[in-house]
């Protein structure tokens, strides 16, 4: 069994994931992580150095990889993952997914005090920041709401959100 977690950044992917892992006594891999470990490099340095293109070519063949452990897992994609290549379609056809998703405010909150960290918000700057989300988020509901379940993360403990995925799995 294989749980994958999507949503726009900041949604609580990582968080939840760690936590459901912990829950279900399952490894937990975020996938950014593995592509850092893999690439042996930071994700911004990657789309500093080798661009975007590069980036979700890669990210797309790490997601395959990942469905290919024999292991039991719960994985936390990055915000664009389901939105490129034919991710969601393989997303859809080898897990159980979860879309956590998040208002623009919610995300707004959570982003705006760590758009450094983050390679797609880093030049933005705050005041533009919620109509980027706003934006991205239109872009991407198409995607994220092929998800098995949606789950409404806003003012809600990562607790809360754990028990209603579990509710949930099938």
């Amino acid at each position: 069994m294989k749980i994958v977690l999507l949503g726009y950044m900041a949604s609580g992917k990582s968080a939840v994931g760690k936590k459901l892992a912990e829950q279900l006594n399952l490894l937990f891999i975020d996938l950014d992580n593995y592509i850092e470990e893999c690439e042996k490099m930071s994700i911004s340095n990657i789309f500093e150095q080798k661009g975007e293109i590069y980036f979700r070519k890669m990210e797309s063949i790490y997601l395959k990889q990942l469905f290919e452990l024999k292991k039991d897992c719960i994985i936390s994609l990055g915000g664009g993952t389901p939105c490129y290549s034919n991710n969601m379609d393989v997303i859809t056809e080898n897990s159980d997914s979860f879309y956590l998703k998040a208002t623009i405010n919610t995300i707004f909150t959570r982003l705006k005090n760590k758009t450094s960290q983050r390679p797609l918000v880093s030049t933005i700057g705050i005041d533009n920041l919620k109509e980027f989300i706003a934006k991205h988020l239109f872009e991407r509901n198409v995607y994220y709401e092929k998800a098995s379940e949606t789950i409404i993360v806003d003012e809600k403990s990562i607790e809360s959100i754990v028990l209603a995925i579990q509710a949930n799995l099938t």
